[in-house]
C-alpha cells in the first residue's frame, strides 16, 4: 500500500505516535500538503557531490566492498552556485533533507520527470528500507547533449512511502546517518 499525501502529512506532523513518525529535516511546510492529491513528497538537491577521476586503472572492480576515494573527487557547492554535469558524465549527489523512516514503512525514490526530459537521469539504490535514516545518495547522469546546471536546493526527486505488512521497531540500515556521497561499494 502506497501512502497518499494526507497519510504522509499525518506521519510527518503527528507527534502522538513517535514509532510511526517520518522525520524530515528541514521539515516541509504543512501548507504544502493542503489540497494536494499526490502520493509522494519532493526532496531537494544538497550541496555535496562526488565525481570519478580519470585514472590509469584498467578496470573498476565492484564485486567486493572497497573504497574508491582515490579515484573520485568530492565537491562542495554553495547555495546560489551551480554544479555543472556535462554530457555523458556521472556524479553522486545527496538530498538536502535528512530523512528517517519508521519500522513499518519502506520507500522508493525516483527522479522528477521534468528533469528527465532534459537528459538528467536520477537513480538511487531506489529502495529505501524501514529504519533508514540519513540523506539519500542520488546517482546523477547526463544522457543529453548539453551540460546541465544543478543548483543546491532545487527540487530533484520524489519519495514514495510503502506500508510494510509487519512493523519492525528495531529496523536499521547499514547506511544510517549518511550525509555525503560515499565512494565504497
Amino acid at each position: 500500500m502506497i501512502l497518499n499525501t494526507l497519510d504522509i502529512s499525518q506521519r510527518l506532523f503527528d507527534e502522538t505516535d513517535v514509532q510511526k513518525r517520518i522525520f524530515l529535516i528541514p521539515a516541509p511546510d504543512r501548507t504544502e500538503f493542503e489540497g494536494h492529491s499526490g502520493a509522494s513528497i519532493d526532496l531537494h538537491l544538497g550541496r555535496w557531490f562526488r565525481t570519478m577521476r580519470q585514472s590509469n586503472v584498467t578496470v573498476l572492480k565492484v564485486g567486493k566492498a572497497q573504497s574508491y576515494s582515490g579515484f573520485s573527487k568530492e565537491h562542495f557547492v554553495r547555495f546560489g552556485k551551480e554544479f555543472i554535469l556535462h554530457p555523458g558524465k556521472f556524479a553522486l549527489g545527496m538530498t538536502l533533507e535528512w530523512i528517517s523512516f519508521p519500522g513499518d514503512l519502506a520507500g522508493h525514490i525516483t527522479g522528477k520527470s521534468s528533469l528527465g526530459r532534459r537528459g538528467l537521469v536520477i537513480e538511487t539504490a531506489a529502495g529505501i528500507h524501514p529504519g533508514f535514516a540519513g540523506c539519500l545518495t542520488l546517482e546523477l547522469a547526463n544522457v543529453g547533449e548539453i551540460p546541465i546546471a544543478l543548483n543546491p536546493g532545487m527540487e530533484i526527486c520524489q519519495v514514495f512511502f510503502h506500508k510494510t505488512l509487519s512493523a519492525n521497531s528495531r529496523a536499521t540500515s547499514q547506511f544510517k546517518g549518511s550525509r555525503k556521497p560515499g565512494s565504497t561499494t
